[in-house]
């Protein structure tokens, strides 16, 4: 994991199974739709996303660590949002969330993906079935937190 204490490795039960986490997933850092429109939203709503109750915000995606850090500092993100780095597709896959990008050159990755998590259990799982950041991004989870609530 990458935040602002540093790089650790874990586990994603550490991560994700305490509290309130949004967990948002991209098919790689840097890339276009991934760094100008999946990560920016929910950099832009973090002050939001605290208020609807999330504890913590992670992003993942099939990238090492030092790539995940790079992405995290010239994001802007660092701090606010955790970044998990899963290298070899092990969480993607083990999640059902991997899609093969081969077509684009990038192998196996994570499926553009965001999901509300409370103590551990998935409660909303949003996948995107078309390209662009739609039912994934920031402010369909802040909906799905809304509705929640009523």
């Amino acid at each position: 994991m990458v935040n602002a204490e540093g790089t650790t490795d874990t586990t994603s039960d550490v991560v994700l199974g305490t509290g309130t986490v949004v967990f948002f997933a991209v098919p790689g850092a840097f890339t276009p739709t991934c760094h100008v429109n999946h990560l920016p939203g929910f950099v832009a709503n973090i002050t939001k996303l605290r208020a609807a109750g999330v504890d913590r915000v992670v992003c993942a995606s099939v990238n090492d660590a030092h790539v995940m850090r790079a992405w995290a500092e010239a994001s802007g993100a660092i701090g606010d949002i955790d970044f998990l780095a899963d290298g070899n597709g092990d969480l993607a896959e083990a999640m059902g969330l991997a899609k093969d990008y081969s077509g684009a050159g990038m192998g196996r990755r994570f499926a553009r993906t965001a999901m509300i998590i409370r103590e551990g259990i998935a409660d909303a799982v949003l996948v995107e079935d078309a390209p662009g950041v739609n039912a994934s991004g920031a402010p369909a989870i802040l909906m799905a937190l809304e509705a929640a609530r009523s």
